[in-house]
């Protein structure tokens, strides 16, 4: 035992067994303590939401979804771009020609004064491969901008989900606090009427003050905590204002996978997957630069007025073939997409380990907070009744108020630990769900 609660324990004993004739010495008048100055009370929240509202509101306000859907209508464009190589190209001109008099000889008008030429070109790349797998890449790119959007909403999902749950924690670590400051007002009150009645002790109302005080600066720390996670969930679900949470969330039950098909409902794997399969189709389609590209065109045009030598009607057919001899650029770039797929395929290695992983941790972390809550809940329960009991001895005077004090501090502990339990439990079971690609 420390020097200090030795102390307190001897100066108890000296003011519980003191003879009556000190025991009904009138005890000076002491000042009453002076009431706590009221707290400004907490801003009130525009709105209380569910965990389903929260989510859905933030993935449908925030900014960077909205970001990842326009990079969706970007690769969309690019595709619709690259599909152009399979459809002709078609365009018209008209040219007019003024000189300074008209050119000649024999009597025929070589080149009129004024003459104008109608001409239209319809063209069609016959053989383009090169041109055909960037329409299949392109359409792999427009795959990789929509499950990447998928992942963006994830991770939004992600933020709203622990904001809404660090709300309810907060607002359990005030339901705690509010009751151990009503506990210790109670017994502060109790302790100041036996002390105006000259049946207690001063040491026990000091005491029984000084419990109330930090119960009530518990209390106000709690309200703190709770402003600003009201506030952080406002601002992930773009409110104006604070957002409470209404009501703590749902999660399904969540049994083990059969096998590995639920890795395909994670944004993450199917992104790097995307990434792979088009790094690979890439590499797979890098021959075809070599292969030669034929284009065929033709072009009729009118003339007005005809020349002699200048029908007023003529056409042009025009074929071409283009072969590639020699490119340096094109071997170093295969080398490069070849890089890029083997970083792909090892980045989707990873990842899949790392799910895999996840799964287990999060499983077991499942298992083991609700086997935690169920123990912390009974010591919690077994704290409260011992505070009870002891309240209830020391009204009938058979126990001091240290004993109340530590039973208070005991309860109180059991009550924090038994929520922080919960929390934990929560986010065990949130963070398994995400694990198996089944939140949002």
């Amino acid at each position: 035992m420390s020097r200090r609660v030795a102390a307190l324990v001897l100066a108890a004993a000296t003011l519980a067994f003191r003879s009556p004739a000190t025991a009904q010495e009138p005890l000076p008048q002491q000042p009453a303590p002076s009431p706590p100055a009221p707290a400004a009370p907490r801003p009130p929240v525009l709105e209380r939401l569910t965990f389903d509202e929260a989510v859905e509101r933030a993935t449908s306000r925030n900014p960077t979804v909205a970001q990842a859907a326009q990079a969706i209508l970007r690769a969309e464009a690019l595709l619709s771009q690259a599909r152009s190589v399979f459809y002709p190209l078609a365009y018209g001109n008209i040219a007019t020609t003024v000189i300074d008099a008209p050119r000649g000889f024999a009597g025929n008008i070589v080149q009129p004064r004024v003459q104008t030429a109608f001409t239209a070109t319809a063209s069609y790349e016959v053989l383009a491969a090169s041109g055909w797998a960037a329409k299949n890449q392109a359409a792999d790119q427009a795959a990789i901008a929509r499950v990447s959007a998928e992942e963006t909403r994830r991770n939004v999902a992600i933020s709203a989900a622990q904001a809404y749950l660090a709300v309810i924690a907060a607002e359990r670590q005030v339901e705690i606090a509010v009751r151990n400051r009503d506990t210790a007002r109670a017994l502060e009150e109790y302790a100041r009427t036996r002390l105006q009645a000259g049946q207690g002790s001063r040491l026990n109302h000091v005491r029984s003050v000084q419990q109330q005080a930090s119960a009530e600066s518990l209390r106000q720390i709690a309200e703190l905590a709770v402003s600003r996670a009201e506030e952080a969930l406002g601002v992930i679900v773009f409110a104006n204002g604070p957002v409470g949470a209404n009501g703590e969330p749902v999660f399904p039950p969540t049994p083990p996978p059969a096998d590995d098909s639920w890795l395909d409902a994670r944004p993450d794997v199917r992104l790097v997957r995307a990434e792979l399969r088009a790094a690979d189709r890439v590499v797979s389609d890098a021959w075809k630069n070599w292969l030669p590209t034929v284009t065929a065109s033709f072009t009729p045009s009118y003339v007005t007025p005809p020349s002699l030598f200048e029908p007023a009607k003529t056409w042009t057919a025009f074929f071409s073939l283009k072969v590639p001899i020699f490119d340096a650029t094109l071997r170093p770039d295969k080398r490069v997409r070849e890089a890029d797929r083997a970083s792909a395929r090892l980045r989707l290695d990873a990842l899949t380990l790392e799910a895999r992983s996840e799964v287990r941790i999060a499983r077991e972390a499942v298992r083991s907070n609700e086997g935690i809550v169920a123990s912390t809940r009974e010591a919690a329960e077994n704290a409260g009744e011992a505070l009870r009991i002891t309240e209830v001895a020391y009204r009938a005077g058979a126990t001091t108020n240290i004993e109340v004090v530590q039973a208070q501090q005991d309860a109180r502990n059991g009550e924090i630990t038994a929520a922080v339990a919960e929390d934990r439990l929560r986010q065990a079971r949130l963070d398994l769900l995400l694990a198996l690609g089944r939140f949002p």
